[in-house]
């Protein structure tokens, strides 16, 4: 099977209105780093290279934000819809055959995902992919509309959905894989006739399927790994969820760590096997710790060396009675 020409365009535009911040949303942190960084490491790891990440609201801040990578950069000057927004992409994507499409506000997506989706889109010969996912309360994302085969018809957001269609659990996990000749061509024939006035990417669903073109459906579960971040609830549970899936791989990797919900490492810092952490350690920049160490309970290191056996002990404070 050959590999194709991937590009991917990255959605970082918007305002984020739901995070009740003055900050762009792709630029809130968790786990050491923007959300948007999440994103474009997870696509490097993937194997695509130099995506286009579209960018308009605080433009100025969130490009500065991304001067360690390579990317290109696509203006949006009014935010008329995610249609829109990879519509200005075409440029950018002259040379490409398939164009990944995600958003910046999905910092859980994995590299395995990215690259399952891609397999599957080329062993089924697809014109286009789209990645669903399923959810006990779906409201507020675009509902998966099928036959009785299961063959995806349309989606429909919830603003546009009817009762039946609220009704439904499989949604719309925001993330595309598509031929490039069709996508631009869809898009141009995508209008506004809709509740927000705007082009909306979601139609090029509806477009495929009218004209007889293959689409895939790529359903991934848990749930948790595709979803977007849109409130500081969920960017507080998006950080968790990093830091469990880094403290779980040091704890396979032969590294001790008691409350590991209370332990932060980042990934830059390497630990030693039987290296032994206490809870409340905060572990930060590029440290490196030799095997057999061990950190006690509310130590925080940064950009520091622990020799193999060697023993952080915070202060303990005695309180001593006449």
């Amino acid at each position: 099977m050959n590999t194709p020409n991937i590009s991917a365009i990255i959605l970082a535009a918007g305002k984020g209105t739901r995070m009740k911040s003055a900050k762009a949303k792709v630029l809130h942190e968790l786990f050491f780093k923007p959300m948007l960084h999440h994103v474009l490491d997870t696509v490097a790891a993937t194997g695509i290279e130099q995506p286009a990440v579209i960018v308009g609201h605080q433009r100025k801040q969130v490009l500065a934000s991304l001067k360690a990578y390579r990317i290109t950069p696509v203006i949006q000057e009014e935010q008329l819809g995610t249609g829109h927004a990879v519509l200005c992409a075409e440029p950018a994507c002259h040379s490409a055959e398939l164009i990944m499409i995600l958003c910046g506000d999905t910092p859980l997506i994995r590299p395995e995902t990215l690259q399952a989706m891609i397999r599957q889109h080329q062993e089924q010969a697809a014109t286009l992919t789209l990645m669903t996912t399923e959810l006990d309360n779906p409201f507020g994302y675009g509902r998966i509309i099928s036959n009785a085969s299961g063959h995806v018809l349309r989606i429909v957001e919830q603003k546009e959905a009817d009762e039946t269609q609220r009704a439904i659990r499989e949604i719309n996990a925001g993330i595309y894989l598509a031929e490039a000749d069709f996508l631009f061509s869809a898009l141009r024939q995508v209008g506004t006739n809709n509740s927000q006035g705007e082009v909306y990417l979601t139609d090029i669903v509806g477009i495929a399927v009218q004209q007889g073109c293959r689409v895939g459906k790529f359903v991934h579960n848990p749930a948790i790994d595709v979803l977007g971040v849109n409130s500081g609830v969920e960017l507080a549970q998006a950080h968790t969820e990093l830091q469990m899936r880094r403290n779980r791989e040091l704890m396979l990797a032969g590294v001790t760590i008691y409350s590991p919900e209370t332990v932060l490492v980042s990934p830059e810092s390497s630990i030693g096997q039987d290296t032994i952490i206490h809870a409340g350690v905060q572990i930060s920049g590029r440290c490196e710790i030799g095997v057999g160490a061990l950190i006690g309970a509310h130590s925080v290191l940064h950009n520091c060396t622990v020799a193999a056996g060697e023993h952080i002990l915070p202060l303990t404070y005695h309180r001593y009675l006449s």
